[in-house]
């Protein structure tokens, strides 16, 4: 049922290079739809990678300094967080996905 719904919707709202009578693939749909979230969720993953890498290189140059090294930690811990997240958004998104196709 929300397949289907779906696909009305796409047919008759996002069809912009087609005729009103041409259907959409729901299965190519799909593949689009998780390869764009897949991208966006890779680039988030890419960032929180950096900022685990600039919380390192804060450590490391925070010189034994308290406060220094409580950012640097936070900076870190913030990275591993949003390192999670992403996985789990990954994970969510593609089995929401592959479960609205079936």
């Amino acid at each position: 049922m929300i397949k289907d719904t779906l696909t009305a919707l796409a047919a008759t709202h996002i069809n912009p290079v087609g005729d009103a009578n041409e259907t959409l693939d729901p299965g190519a749909t799909n593949s689009q739809l998780i390869n764009i979230l897949n991208t966006i969720v890779g680039s988030l993953g890419i960032v929180a990678v950096i900022v685990v890498i600039i919380g390192g290189v804060l450590y490391m140059t925070s010189s034994g300094e308290p406060g220094k090294v409580k950012k640097a930690k936070d900076t870190i811990l913030y990275g591993i967080i949003g390192l999670i997240i992403c996985a789990l958004a990954f994970a969510i998104v593609n089995f929401v996905i592959s479960q609205i196709g079936a």
